[in-house]
């Protein structure tokens, strides 16, 4: 089922939905959860003049089957787990807590200082907070990046996602101050599917949501893996 011609549609759905002008009042930070969502988060940052930030994240897969997510770990080591998943495979936690470690220190680190140059996730204490992405497939990347915000004490949290798993919306209202959810499905497949076009986006398109000074991402055919 095809629900949007682009990731710009899937931004302009989100903010039809949105008190933009009242958001601008209230100065919220914008969070885009993966480089996939980043073009989405930049449209809606600039629509409610917010500043635009992107949380590193890493997903902790079964040794069994390498599709399969079990775990995410955010950059501040918060770790969030699919406990049916891994007692399912029988994945023991040291396992993960392991892999998380490693793929912290691996390829967590080493983007931050690739993007930018070491410095942390800027303190959300006190902060209106906005996630965004172009979908949810497992949750797990949803779920610890709320994990790492709420960690910071912010003033109010909220999430925006152009389609969600109806199962999912109903577990984030109980958690969050506000959702933003156009579409949400009793029957979800995966986020590239509800998409007629989705643009290739590289590093080039991470580097632009990290700049906070710019408002624009580039996108353009993927020149390899970050």
């Amino acid at each position: 089922m095809i629900l949007f011609e682009n990731r710009a549609e899937a931004a302009q759905k989100l903010l039809a939905i949105m008190p933009a002008q009242q958001m601008k009042k209230e100065k919220w930070e914008v969070l885009a959860m993966s480089e996939q969502g980043a073009q989405i988060a930049c449209d809606i940052s600039k629509a409610i003049g917010g500043v635009l930030e992107y949380i590193f994240t890493e997903p902790i897969c079964s040794p069994i089957n390498k599709d399969c997510w079990i775990s995410v770990v955010s950059e501040t080591e918060e770790i969030v787990i699919n406990h049916f998943l891994a007692d399912a495979f029988d994945i023991s936690v040291d396992y993960i807590y392991g892999e998380a470690k490693r793929k912290h220190d691996e390829k967590i680190l080493g983007y931050l200082y690739k993007y930018r140059k070491g410095a942390p996730l800027r303190n959300m204490a006190g902060k209106n907070v906005l996630l965004v992405d172009e979908g949810a497939d497992t949750g797990l990347t949803l779920m610890v990046s709320l994990k790492t915000i709420f960690a910071m004490n912010p003033a109010k949290v909220a999430v925006a996602l152009p389609v969600i798993p109806e199962n999912l919306a109903l577990e984030l209202y109980s958690l969050i101050d506000d959702a933003y959810l156009p579409h949400r499905m009793p029957h979800y497949v995966e986020a590239k599917s509800y998409y007629k076009t989705l643009e290739s986006v590289n590093a080039a398109a991470l580097i632009g949501a990290l700049d906070r000074e710019k408002t624009e991402i580039k996108t353009e055919k993927p020149k390899g893996d970050l």
